[in-house]
């Protein structure tokens, strides 16, 4: 009698537990992401420091020249958005291929980051195909890994093909591993970068659709 009373008190603590975990969890993600912000965009990090002395000349308190600087910044955005929906557009364009684009280091970082932009704003210009989901099959038939492909073009290894693939990590999709892959081992996912997104954020819990074998056996034979 002692011991069901005990299993029943359990199992109804560990029901309220799994009912409260998925709040907890977007409440730690959440608190996360605000942490990252604070940290790259805050009062004390080097974008701050510029926004707070963008407000000082209109404010003494550090916060408040802070919070006024970004509004001004916020503010700011706006009649750049007029010119770049404008024809303002292609000269802004050129004067940045004239300058960012051409440094080595920087221009490298400016196109990975305008990319990135690109598929978040789905534009047009955006290589989105060449940035596909892909399924990799780690020795062939073996574990398998969603992925994204940044370049569908392979590159000969040792007489051998290999494709590049990102490896997200979950459940901030954000970083990774770069890997180079046998071409035979990768097989499009038929899905969008935002559902393979969806995946990692959920770690799992949102499944990918089923890859059928006749599929992939046609994009096989496609590519022989």
């Amino acid at each position: 009698m002692f011991k069901k009373s005990l299993d029943s008190i359990f199992r109804t603590w560990l029901a309220g537990l799994v009912a409260l975990l998925p709040l907890a969890l977007t409440l730690a993600l959440i608190g996360w992401v605000i942490s990252l912000l604070n940290r790259f965009i805050g009062p004390e990090s080097i974008v701050g420091r510029v926004f707070a002395a963008l407000g000082h000349p209109f404010a003494d308190s550090r916060l408040a020249a802070y919070l006024l600087g970004t509004l001004l910044l916020a503010v700011a955005l706006y009649p750049l958005g007029l010119a770049v929906r404008s024809s303002l557009k292609r000269p802004l364009t050129r004067l940045i291929d004239l300058t960012l684009r051409r440094l080595p280091l920087i221009g490298g970082l400016y196109n990975m980051a305008d990319r990135f932009v690109g598929l978040l704003d789905q534009k047009e210009e955006a290589d989105i195909a060449a940035m596909s989901p892909v399924w990799c099959f780690f020795g062939g038939d073996g574990v398998a890994v969603l992925a994204l492909m940044p370049n569908p073009e392979p590159i000969e290894l040792d007489g051998r093909t290999y494709c590049a693939v990102l490896v997200p990590t979950a459940p901030v999709p954000i970083g990774g591993g770069l890997l180079y892959v046998p071409t035979d081992w990768v097989r499009p996912a038929n899905i969008g970068v935002d559902k393979l997104t969806a995946i990692y954020v959920s770690m799992g819990i949102t499944p990918p659709p089923a890859l059928r074998r006749a599929v992939a056996d046609a994009d096989t034979a496609q590519q022989d």
